[in-house]
């Protein structure tokens, strides 16, 4: 059992002594040597038995004796006061030893269950059809399917869904420019088809600048595409097609799947011959009415936020149009559906700028009852910033991702000759170097940082695991396996590490609730530097009697990196 819960069970069972049924809360001290945890419950229980106590110190007192009495498996070590009334608990190794113990044995060990028999759709990468794959959207997809993996690991069954930005006007620019400049070959044959495609997407809004009548043709052929027209829809398959050749290299690169689809997602095209039913449910509903320029928006009781256009002046749909489409359909789909009947949770991972408007779409499905408040959640990011200038550019100003993932691999190749070892080392760094951090933070892109095996980085981490792997392989090449030997002091430093190895589930579990993979990268990078420390200060084969409890110790800390690294998905090395 986690020591926490523990301690919270001894501190209630005190506390019954006064009849008092309090929320226990505890906290790591600011300074270890205060001890390891600490409770500021007697100032908060004082309140209330204030006419039996003088001071709320006076109260802890009396509950240390309480305390000592109710500590029936001896967990607690060394129990003191502080200031007014504050009490410090110094732990005992015993059960975390057990926990090892439990670690070990059981590699595969439950984390947590907070969204057991619950279902959730995590949505994230969503690059647009025929547009480059951008740095933007590498942030997306890395974050989100951190994201989905911590929710797995919570107890969710997790549907990962990639909203493809594959219908709109643009569609039909796309689809002049491709009849009168492009060539279908040369496009299919192409490393990269997406960078033809952007070409001829420039292009056309150059010629439209000295020809505005392109812009009608335009329109012409994207109301041909919604209209079904094989001509149309042919071309239009074909962009797809060819966008998916590059995306599936990023994603392979990656190690990034999708569930929905058949590993594709589902487009926005896909929710299309929904939005007409859509737009007359909505009306029905009373929220949606036409505007005073003649669009039809939704509009929310007592002006609370600003009105969602559902749909223009000319009855053309939007983005918002085929969202809600896509969340009722969610809703009412039966292999989204909690046990109970009632809809998922719904993680949309998108960039920080469109905040408000998923405020907007979020209420608004509120409203109209298909969502709980907390139901719908955006995981929102931050810019990319690049030190060194723009690395890769088009007209507009657009950083190619392939170069991006190209270079990491070059650098990564300054360690090694081994390809496949440079690929997990450039994907393990731009991961962590993106996930350490607060999701809606921006990022000052540095090579030197990310790909450093010193510091807070992909690498480092990597390398920690493959050393504490590195110790297990010897110890069994000597064949060095032996129970246990209790006798012997455990340091201040192994407590640590023995109580970090502890504090694993709490910090998943935390990631989790909050869609926040910080958490855990901060908690990996400190059990990383705890074992390097140890490492560097204790002889480990070569102890006695304490060399398979520093096995053990080794082992839990490469089982939980290795664990905590995948949940961010990174996959680890077991020799760099």
């Amino acid at each position: 059992m986690d020591k926490e819960i523990l301690l919270t069970s001894i501190l209630k069972q005190a506390l019954n002594v006064f009849a008092l049924d309090l929320p226990i809360k505890l906290e790591k001290p600011a300074d270890e040597k205060f001890g390891d945890l600490s409770s500021n419950i007697a100032m908060i229980a004082y309140k209330q038995v204030a006419d039996k106590f003088n001071s709320p110190r006076e109260l802890a007192e009396t509950l240390l004796e309480e305390i000592k009495k109710a500590d029936r498996e001896n967990i607690i070590e060394e129990i003191n006061l502080a200031g007014p009334g504050f009490i410090n608990f110094k732990l005992g190794h015993d059960h975390l030893i057990n926990k090892l113990q439990e670690i070990i044995t059981n590699k595969d060990f439950p984390l947590i269950n907070l969204g057991q028999g619950k279902k959730a759709i995590v949505e994230y990468s969503s690059p647009n059809i025929a547009k480059p794959f951008t740095i933007g959207h590498l942030r997306s997809t890395i974050i989100g399917d951190s994201v989905a993996n911590l929710l797995e690991a919570s107890g969710y069954k997790v549907f990962r869904d990639n909203h493809l930005g594959d219908w709109g006007t643009q569609f039909g620019k796309q689809i002049v420019a491709i009849k009168k400049w492009g060539n279908e070959s040369e496009i299919a044959l192409a490393d990269n088809p997406v960078e033809k495609l952007v070409a001829l997407y420039v292009k056309f809004h150059e010629q439209a600048e000295k020809n505005p009548e392109l812009e009608d043709e335009a329109r012409l052929w994207f109301k041909k595409l919604e209209d079904g027209d094989k001509e149309a829809r042919d071309l239009w398959q074909k962009c797809i097609d060819w966008s998916f050749k590059e995306f599936a290299k990023i994603y392979d690169y990656l190690q990034v799947q999708f569930t929905e689809n058949n590993g594709k997602g589902y487009g926005e095209s896909y929710f299309e011959p929904m939005l007409k039913d859509l737009i007359k449910e909505l009306e029905k509903s009373g929220f949606a009415k036409e505007g005073k320029e003649g669009a039809i928006l939704f509009f929310y009781p007592n002006d609370e936020l600003a009105p969602l256009m559902i749909a223009k002046k000319d009855g053309s749909t939007l983005y918002a149009t085929r969202d809600l489409a896509a969340d009722k359909w969610r809703k009412d789909n039966p292999r989204y559906q909690n046990e109970d009947g009632s809809a998922p949770l719904v993680v949309n991972e998108v960039g920080a700028e469109q905040a408000f408007y998923f405020q907007q779409l979020y209420r608004a499905e509120e409203l109209l009852g298909w969502y709980q408040k907390n139901q719908r959640v955006h995981v929102k990011h931050g810019l990319y910033r690049f030190k060194e200038g723009k690395m890769s550019t088009r007209k507009g100003n657009v950083i190619w991702l392939d170069e991006v993932l190209k270079k990491a691999k070059n650098k990564a190749l300054d360690f090694t000759n081994d390809e496949e070892v440079a690929t997990k080392v450039s994907v393990a760094a731009l991961k962590w170097n993106d996930l350490k951090r607060k999701s809606e933070i921006n990022i000052n892109f540095d090579w030197e940082e990310i790909l450093n095996l010193q510091g807070n980085s992909g690498p480092y981490m990597l390398y920690s695991y493959a050393r504490a792997k590195s110790i297990l392989r010897k110890a069994k090449e000597l064949n060095l396996t032996e129970t246990v030997n209790a006798n012997f002091v455990v340091s201040d430093l192994e407590k640590s590490l023995l109580s970090s190895i502890n504090d694993f589930s709490k910090v998943v579990a935390r990631a989790s609730s909050e869609f926040a993979p910080h958490y855990l990268c901060s908690y990996l990078f400190e059990l990383a530097q705890l074992f390097n420390s140890f490492y560097n200060k204790y002889p480990i084969l070569n102890s006695s009697p304490e060399r398979q409890f520093r096995l053990d110790l080794v082992e839990a800390v490469a089982i939980i990196l290795k664990k905590g690294l995948n949940l961010l998905g990174i996959n680890t090395l077991e020799k760099m």
